[in-house]
């Protein structure tokens, strides 16, 4: 019996350094995924701006659980412009006003379909879906505020044992139990990523 699961995590860290260097730490996934406890490999595919992550865990049964993700990275300039300029068009925005007038600036992780399938269930091999969210905004004096949001979907084979449980109440306690496990780890991720910046505190 296959079931889909999502788990959630998100928070909120003030980093003590400039908004550049902030969004250019933040924006290698490579880096940042690799204080991830369960993250065995990122690496980055033929496609521009597309990886592959390969994350590891443990079922119940203490078999290897190994999780595929195609993930594309984008990211958006946030501006907010004075009442003077409402009334103009986007083609007429320079890149000064948006330097000028930019208020933050959002990462942007989003599923990418791959080219060839990857579910294996007999060697516990899966397809997850990742979409995730970094808004960052500049403080003064030299902090920068991040907000952090992320969800994972999986689809897997569930094993005879539970299969006696009612599926609405294993699916409620799979999804509680996935985003319990990703807080976990993203806490740690941004407690390893505090020792390249000095500080990191909840914001």
């Amino acid at each position: 019996m296959e079931m889909d699961a999502t788990g959630r995590s998100k928070g909120e860290w003030i980093f003590s350094d400039t908004f550049d260097r902030t969004l250019n730490y933040l924006s290698d996934q490579k880096k940042i995924l690799g204080f991830n406890p369960f993250c065995h490999t990122v690496e980055l595919t033929d496609e521009t701006d597309v990886y592959r992550w390969h994350f590891r865990v443990t079922d119940p049964q203490q078999n290897p659980f190994d999780v595929i993700f195609y993930v594309k990275q984008t990211d958006e300039v946030m501006v907010e412009l004075p009442e003077e300029l409402h009334g103009i068009g986007p083609e007429s925005i320079t890149d000064e006003m948006i330097s000028r007038h930019m208020v933050g600036r959002k990462i942007l992780w989003h599923h990418h379909a791959p080219s060839d399938p990857v579910d294996d269930p007999k060697n516990y091999l899966f397809e997850g879906k990742a979409f995730a969210e970094m808004l960052l905004v500049p403080m003064e004096p030299k902090q920068t505020k991040v907000h952090f949001d992320l969800r994972i979907d999986v689809r897997f084979v569930l094993y005879p044992a539970f299969r006696i449980i009612p599926e609405q109440i294993i699916r409620a306690m799979t999804n509680a139990g996935m985003s319990m496990i990703m807080q976990t780890a993203t806490n740690r991720m941004f407690h390893s990523i505090s020792k390249d910046f000095g500080h990191i505190r909840h914001a």
